[in-house]
């Protein structure tokens, strides 16, 4: 019989490999964490996308400077049986209160998109809570509408800024289609980008003054009722219990 013998550094590895191989496999449920181990340490991942076998996506707007459009955009969500979710910056509630009070009035899902949209990842904590308490309490104070979702500006995130969402009770929500509508792409440019891109559990994004944005809006929806895929507010598509996140920021049902 052949006897192995380890060095106590190969040992001590193999240990490690099993210790992260029984981390990786835990469920989390309830919080918007992924479990996987980048390097030495467990890093928090927000909601990119969602699994389902439903042909239903979000659609949302971040809205931070402008808001000459908005009311037409719901005007076009109307039309096509559309809810979306709008995520509001504290200072453009301020701006435009009337406008933010008609989105929620309408039925439009209402986020928080921080206080002075900086790059919260260069933020020490207490300003990080800071930003998520002021742009809650304005967002409240004008519409009464108690925020469950966050974008970040950028979507720039890190630790720091998902621990702060989660005790607020925060979802963070990315998207995995971008519609590069700040590019100033056309409105054909826009949906074709789009359409082109989304799959069921999609989080679209748009921004709610971009240039060719009701254009693109209008082409993109069309595109959705041939297709009879299904718009729904963020709120509408996530799980919000018993699920887990992927390292690709995919929500998985549990």
């Amino acid at each position: 019989m052949k006897v192995f013998f380890l060095k106590k550094s190969t040992l001590k590895l193999l240990a490690v490999f099993v210790i992260l191989a029984a981390l990786c496999t835990v469920n989390i449920s309830g919080l918007p964490v992924a479990s996987i181990y980048f390097g030495q340490r467990l890093k928090k991942v927000p909601i990119y996308n969602v699994q389902t076998d439903e042909k239903k996506v979000a659609i949302s707007f971040d809205a931070a400077w402008g808001a000459d459009k908005t009311e037409e955009i719901m005007a076009i969500c109307e039309q096509f049986g559309v809810k979306a979710t709008f995520f509001l910056v504290g200072f453009w509630i301020e701006d435009y209160p009337e406008i933010a009070k008609k989105i929620a009035d309408n039925g439009f899902e209402v986020g928080i998109h921080s206080n002075t949209h900086p790059n919260m990842t260069k933020l020490n904590i207490d300003q990080v809570k800071l930003e998520l308490t002021e742009n809650l309490s304005i967002l409240k104070e004008c519409t009464s509408v108690e925020a469950k979702l966050f974008r970040a500006p950028f979507g720039a995130y890190n630790d720091n800024l998902i621990s702060c969402c989660e005790e607020l009770d925060l979802k963070v929500i990315q998207w995995d289609v971008d519609s590069l509508d700040w590019k100033g792409l056309s409105g054909s440019q826009l949906a074709g980008r789009v359409t082109s891109k989304v799959k069921n559990g999609s989080i679209v994004l748009f921004h709610n003054n971009s240039d060719n944005i009701i254009q693109g809006l209008k082409m993109v929806l069309e595109d959705f009722k041939t297709n009879n895929i299904k718009a729904v507010p963020v709120g509408e598509l996530i799980y919000n219990e018993n699920y887990t996140i992927n390292q690709q920021g995919t929500q998985i049902k549990t």
